[in-house]
């Protein structure tokens, strides 16, 4: 862009703040005026349920730039409480009101940049209006969610919607003391997360006193003295004193609308890999923009801190003259829900089944350093890959601690186009604190690669409904966990045993083994398979059977770390 450019953007935080201060320093002669509706231009709103729980103490710490420190420090002239409320396209302006005063000025600008963000989703059924009901977006919210909170300080708070908003919510309420009933119309927690991956949440928010109601909604809202009550669909009431509402975000696109700029495929404002709308000089960025979803190209909402930083940085340099690009987002989000903690990169297995996308999936729970220094806890890694190449799809995995460690080794892998050979090559940091030999991502790819290379076959829980007379199901752990608890109708055959064994083996059935999280079992197949017989065992184990199940034993879902298969 040639000349003294006049930049203008509409919405600070992530987006709008990220583009104004790359802007200023690509160009000390930009003009940048920055419009925010609202009273703050920059603010953690990742960070907001932590300081309702009190885990943040000081709510100025979750102011990070204000007006005043954007114009010392870059020269941006902010204005907060200023609303865009149209766009004159031909005339290149904004039309901004001031919400205080009600002025309305017309700003002019050589490029645009559109950062209006999504905002939460208020379901339209009976009394939702009512006081006392809120949804989580802005600093504001934020306080009257404390202030309702602090005046009901032993009542009870419910939570609508189990998405990453809800479960933090449920956590940080429940950590002031108030009794929490969480209702989710899925019959999982997070959404975005595969059933059997959800489950041991699901199971620490119960050990942690979360009332929790799943394949229910709220019809709707009444009104009951100085509370409220929630009429769920099968007719049950639940009484409280606050509501949060956490069922979903929508993309903020009536100023691009009423302007005439093409929305996408669904819904978002459509932009290039440049972040330009289809005006030239008009770009958008953040929650309200449709995105290409890494793994499979297609179309995507995804509302995530990370990318709308990065689009608003290069908007600013496309503007200011470089040929920056946006890559596709690739979805990688973490959840902490008390001790536990859930992470995941790329699509889930039931996004890969919805998009007709072919895949393999394999799991293991290696644990997250060493078991024999103290303190060890397992992970359950799911790791999902293409059957030819066996390239990288998704990841997801749950545990205590070390999750995020490997999820983040795994985004990087998908990003970079790695396979599951590839992490078999991976040289990760070993110490006994932080980690073993074999990290759990060489785990998860010396199991994903033996799938790929014939080494084993596997099979999966849902075969158990229709076994047929020609197959026989084999436990292959000790006789001690076999009867703490095993797949109903196995035959106990201890993988040291197995060898002697043999000799009984008819060799025309087809055996399916499983041990506790399958390594035993890929030992038995292999000694098997060499042998001639037909043979599969259970990519997770007994640990995976019951995830499926959902009957898994306490000890397996807080997940702490058990020595009864050495990984």
């Amino acid at each position: 862009m040639s000349g003294v450019p006049r930049i203008v953007i509409i919405g600070g935080v992530a987006g709008g703040a990220s583009a104004a201060a790359r802007a200023r320093r690509l160009s000390e002669n930009a003009s940048i005026v920055l419009l925010e509706r609202g009273p703050h231009v920059s603010f953690a709103n990742c960070g907001l349920p932590y300081h309702i729980g009190g885990l943040i103490a000081d709510r100025a710490k979750l102011l990070l730039q204000t007006p005043q420190s954007l114009k010392a420090r870059f020269g941006i002239d902010v204005r907060v409480r200023n609303e865009a409320i149209a766009i004159d396209v031909a005339a290149r302006q904004v039309v901004a009101r001031n919400l205080v005063t009600g002025e309305e000025v017309r700003e002019p600008y050589d490029a645009l940049i559109l950062s209006p963000g999504a905002a939460p989703i208020r379901p339209p059924v009976p009394g939702v209006d009512l006081e006392g009901i809120f949804t989580l977006r802005n600093l504001e919210d934020m306080d009257s969610i404390l202030a309702r909170a602090a005046h009901h300080p032993e009542g009870r708070a419910l939570v609508v919607g189990a998405g990453y908003i809800g479960l933090e919510m449920a956590e940080q309420l429940r950590h002031r003391g108030l009794a929490v009933t969480l209702v989710e119309r899925l019959p999982q927690v997070l959404a975005v997360a595969d059933a059997e991956m959800a489950f041991p949440l699901q199971e620490e928010l119960a050990r942690q006193g979360v009332d929790l109601h799943l394949g229910r909604s709220v019809a709707a809202f009444e009104g009951a003295g100085a509370g409220l009550v929630a009429v769920l669909d099968d007719g049950m009431r639940i009484a409280c004193e606050l509501a949060v509402l956490s069922v979903g975000v929508r993309p903020e696109t009536r100023l691009a609308q009423t302007a005439g700029l093409a929305l996408g495929s669904i819904g978002g404002i459509l932009v290039d890999d440049s972040m330009r709308t289809s005006d030239p000089h008009i770009y958008a960025v953040g929650d309200a923009v449709e995105v290409r979803e890494f793994v499979s190209g297609e179309p995507a909402l995804i509302p995530l801190a990370g990318p709308a930083n990065r689009q608003g940085r290069i908007a600013a340099e496309v503007i200011l003259g470089r040929n920056s690009r946006y890559k596709a987002t690739q979805g990688t989000a973490i959840c902490k829900v008390f001790g536990l903690t859930f992470a995941m990169t790329g699509l889930s297995e039931s996004a890969l089944q919805r998009k007709g996308i072919a895949y393999k999936r394999i799991y293991v729970h290696p644990a997250d350093h060493a078991t024999y220094y103290p303190g060890a806890c397992s992970i359950t890694l799911k790791l999902l890959f293409a059957p030819g190449d066996g390239r990288i799809l998704g990841a997801q995995a749950v545990g205590a601690t070390g999750v995020d460690k490997r999820i983040d080794v795994l985004a990087v892998a998908l990003r970079a186009g790695l396979t599951v050979y590839d992490l078999e090559d991976l040289e990760l940091c070993y110490a006994p604190p932080y980690g073993s030999a074999k990290d759990p991502v060489n785990m998860a790819g010396f199991v994903a690669a033996n799938v790929l290379r014939g080494d084993v076959e596997l099979w999966e829980p849902e075969e158990l409904a229709g076994l047929g007379p020609d197959q026989v199901l084999v436990d292959v752990r000790s006789p001690q966990e076999h009867a703490n608890g095993a797949i109903p109708g196995s035959r106990l055959l201890p993988v040291d045993d197995l060898r002697g064994l043999l000799p009984g083996l008819p060799v025309d059935k087809e055996y399916l083994v499983y041990c506790q999280v399958g390594l035993r079992g890929y030992l038995a197949a292999r000694i098997l398979a060499q042998r001639g017989f037909r043979v599969r065992n259970l990519s997770g184990g007994y640990r995976r059977y019951a995830l499926w199940k959902g009957t898994h034993t306490t000890a397996a879902s807080c997940g702490c770390a058990q020595p009864m298969d050495a990984t």
